[in-house]
């Protein structure tokens, strides 16, 4: 089954009570039983939820998966993951990721003894220095969040099985429309599902695919044991949301072109990121582990004033100023004061979150029409 036809159909199947043909949505949390123990493979929502179970299932079907799980957000799923280590295991990560995966990481699990590595993996000998007797896992952010980095999935797997350590990528900018990191040798995929997967800024919610059941095991246990469980009507609006990615990503990959293409053309425009220009440091990289370059990207205006980034985002009448992304509507952000505010400002900048750095979540509507509002903010 080819993935457009996955999105739709794929580990789904008619309710079995009435043949419905789209889930139901069962709002219940404790299930009846003819004697104890005698159920219909459900007794309380937090361990499953039938509604869940047919979204886990998509989940696993879009990422060639064979296990699904649902969480109450990104943060829940990244959070399940760290929990299969154990105190005094280290963690090498993505130095330029999402502000609230480097909050849990320091200020959660630094506290119960995990230590963690930040390197800059576009050159993976970064990784391997890194790595000794305690490392247990490998975080991957691929396209990095905000600076559009790309890192070579591929090879980082090689590194991860010649040392027999846990290789975990956030598939969220991407999705499995773009990119596939179980194909290219990871053993976990994490998305923040209230981004494009559910797609209409109106849930959130976190989801995890692997392929092995003994790791899928351990992880249902966590996610139980834990209860950061999302509920059925969620469940039921990121299902939803996947039927119609593979239309929305092909829109958002357009728009990007476009938008990237103006912005780099622009005299006010200092640098975009965007790895679908020949003149991104990892375009070749992109080209192979991507279909096509997505919907996100980044730029710094001239001069890396902070007031006046301010005052361009907030000219903007089309892109809405706002947290998050991967909706149809088009969003910006302004990282250094929003996204990466709780990453040191000096750290920050080392991975290029600087004063200027604007963050574009270019939606699904007109390009003609959004590159006018970037040009009339821009340009005052």
């Amino acid at each position: 089954m080819k993935f457009n036809t996955k999105t739709i159909h794929g580990g789904q199947s008619p309710d079995k009570a009435f043949g419905s043909v789209m889930p139901p949505i069962y709002q219940t949390s404790t299930y009846a039983q003819t004697t104890p123990g005698g159920h219909k493979g459900y007794e309380y929502s937090r361990t499953h939820n039938p509604t869940r179970n047919a979204l886990e299932k998509s989940f696993a079907s879009i990422e060639n998966g064979n296990y699904g799980l649902a969480f109450g957000s990104g943060l829940a799923a990244i959070d399940a993951v760290i929990k299969l280590l154990s105190p005094g295991d280290e963690v090498i990560s993505t130095n330029d990721l999402y502000g609230g995966t480097y909050r849990l990481f320091t200020k959660v699990f630094e506290k119960f003894s995990i230590k963690f590595h930040f390197v800059g993996m576009e050159n993976i000998n970064h990784i391997e220095s890194c790595i000794n007797s305690k490392t247990k896992l490998i975080w991957v952010e691929t396209p990095t969040n905000p600076m559009l980095n790309i890192i070579d999935i591929k090879a980082v797997s090689n590194i991860a099985k010649k040392h027999n350590v846990l290789l975990s990528v956030d598939n969220t900018f991407a999705t499995p429309y773009l990119q596939k990191p179980l194909d290219l040798g990871a053993d976990i995929v994490m998305h923040s599902a209230t981004k494009y997967l559910g797609g209409h800024s109106d849930v959130v919610m976190g989801a995890l695919v692997v392929k092995d059941k003994d790791l899928a095991d351990q992880l249902y246990f966590i996610q139980n044991a834990s209860g950061a469980v999302c509920g059925p009507q969620d469940s039921f609006l990121v299902l939803r949301g996947i039927k119609t990615l593979h239309v929305r990503m092909q829109r958002h990959c357009e728009n990007g072109l476009l938008v990237a293409t103006f912005l780099e053309s622009h005299p006010m425009v200092e640098k975009v990121y965007w790895p679908g220009l020949k003149t991104h440091p990892n375009y070749s990289i992109a080209a192979i582990q991507m279909k096509d370059f997505g919907g996100m990207l980044s730029f710094t205006t001239k001069g890396n004033n902070f007031s006046e980034a301010i005052k361009v985002v907030e000219r903007l009448k089309i892109f809405t100023l706002a947290e998050s992304l991967g909706g149809v509507e088009s969003l910006a952000g302004h990282p250094a004061s929003m996204t990466h505010a709780s990453i040191p400002k000096q750290e920050r900048e080392k991975t290029g979150v600087v004063d200027s750095l604007i963050r574009l979540s270019v939606g699904i509507e007109d390009a003609d029409d959004l590159i006018a509002d970037l040009k009339q903010a821009l340009e005052g």
